[in-house]
């Protein structure tokens, strides 16, 4: 549910419009016009270049107060420094939400949601829920929605939050993977050694994905509806609506604001309940570390780069990263091949689940939901974020897989009624795999 703008206007000009593709392209390089103001280096004050050494030599010399000292009290090297010093782990992750809003709000306005806003999503949230319960047969969630109305960068600032847990491992992975490997090329580069590229390697990563993330975050932000466009869980008890982005939505495409709100809320809540039962996150976390931490790196297209890598070029180190996304190769051993279909079957059953109850409850709810359903169609063609934000993750998607966890839960409906249906979520064991996916029946007769 990351909303695109109509074709006829994609050709126009100015900032966040065009071709997403190249428009994601330039966010991901996004940190590299910092890097020299980024590395941290730091100075013995005894050695320092003091203000009395600084003045003519027929001055009176004023009391020596080290240069240093006197830049820790300029605002904008204080706020380099809390950049740097923000986080100790495998992403800056300080850096990653000034980006993020940064991107997010890029030639665009952010106004703040109205209360008015504010209280017909609430309205519609409630419908949603009483909805959902009713046509599913899910246990409603025991806590109280807290519903959020949030502004671009409230998005990406909250989900700088939720996402470590799911990014961090990833981060950790290719950061070690790049340690043992002695940090890159083993030839010294001209002008530099190994150790000096070692440490600027480990002074760089968290920077380097910290932007990375921050520009996808960013560029996610200028889009998505909701929480829930990556069907993961996430933190309990939350519902997200980026409030600037859905009512941009409902005026590019024409939509009456009550029943696109209305349907927003129906994909937010579906999520929330599949998402509510106390084994899901923990279940989903166990996959992903166990994928992460068995992962194949292929990291030859990184070292090269590295090979190549001119220190005296800003965008140099940004440049080198740009394909880290790839590091996570095609697989050959039958035991992790496994592991990614586990995690792969996951996702497209959440995802396939929503996209069915959504479907049932549209058509009976919402007399616009044919217009609805082909505007969420048309972007869904073209989309690169969620896309981008997966390959961080090392969860990269196929379309198909999404469309193939809508078709297992609609023939599964047919077959044997939503209470039925519902039964996935009742524990891990009842998740569909992928080739029950594939055949429907096979998970019915596990089942039933």
């Amino acid at each position: 549910m990351v909303p695109n703008r109509p074709r006829e206007q994609d050709r126009a000009t100015g900032p966040g419009i065009g071709n997403e593709g190249e428009r994601l392209g330039r966010i991901q390089r996004v940190g590299g016009e910092l890097h020299q103001q980024l590395v941290p280096h730091r100075t013995d004050s005894s050695h320092a270049p003091t203000m009395a050494r600084m003045a003519s030599p027929g001055a009176e010399e004023p009391p020596e107060v080290p240069l240093s000292d006197v830049l820790g009290e300029v605002p904008l090297f204080r706020e380099i420094q809390r950049v740097l010093l923000a986080s100790t782990g495998p992403v800056n992750w300080e850096l990653a939400r000034q980006i993020g809003i940064a991107v997010a709000s890029w030639g665009v306005e952010d106004p703040r949601p109205t209360d008015e806003d504010r209280r017909g999503l609430a309205e519609v949230v409630r419908v949603a829920e009483l909805a959902v319960a009713e046509h599913t047969g899910l246990p409603a969630p025991t806590d109280v929605a807290r519903i959020e109305s949030f502004r671009r960068a409230d998005w990406v600032e909250a989900n700088a939050r939720s996402l470590r847990d799911l990014i961090e491992p990833v981060a950790a992975r290719l950061s070690a993977a790049l340690a043992q490997q002695g940090g890159g090329p083993a030839a010294p580069m001209p002008g530099t050694t190994p150790e000096l590229m070692e440490m600027v390697l480990q002074r760089m990563m968290p920077l380097l994905l910290g932007a990375q993330v921050g520009g996808v975050l960013g560029y996610l932000g200028q889009r998505v509806l909701g929480q829930y466009d990556l069907a993961v869980p996430r933190e309990a008890g939350a519902l997200y609506f980026v409030v600037p982005n859905i009512a941009r939505f409902e005026s590019d495409w024409s939509l009456e604001p009550i029943e696109f709100r209305t349907f927003v809320a129906l994909h937010e809540v579906t999520h929330r309940f599949e998402f509510a039962r106390p084994w899901v996150r923990d279940h989903f976390m166990r996959l992903v570390r166990d994928l992460v931490e068995h992962a194949e790196l292929d990291l030859s297209g990184l070292e090269q780069r590295l090979e190549s890598l001119d220190l005296s070029d800003p965008d140099a180190l940004s440049k080198a990263f740009e394909g880290m996304n790839d590091v996570f190769g095609q697989s050959s051993d039958p035991e992790q091949r496994l592991r990614i279909a586990r995690v792969q079957s996951f996702m497209a059953a959440a995802e396939g689940y929503g996209d069915h109850v959504m479907e049932g409850l549209g058509r009976k709810l919402l007399p616009t939901y044919s217009r609805i359903e082909e505007a969420l169609l048309r972007h869904r063609e073209g989309r690169h974020g969620d896309q981008a934000l997966e390959r961080l993750l090392g969860l990269e998607m196929k379309r198909e897989q999404y469309r193939l966890g809508r078709a297992f839960c609609s023939r599964v409906a047919e077959l044997g009624g939503e209470a039925t249906l519902a039964r996935m979520w009742e524990s891990a064991d009842n998740l569909p795999s992928m080739p029950e996916l594939e055949e429907p029946t096979l998970w019915l007769s596990r089942i039933t």
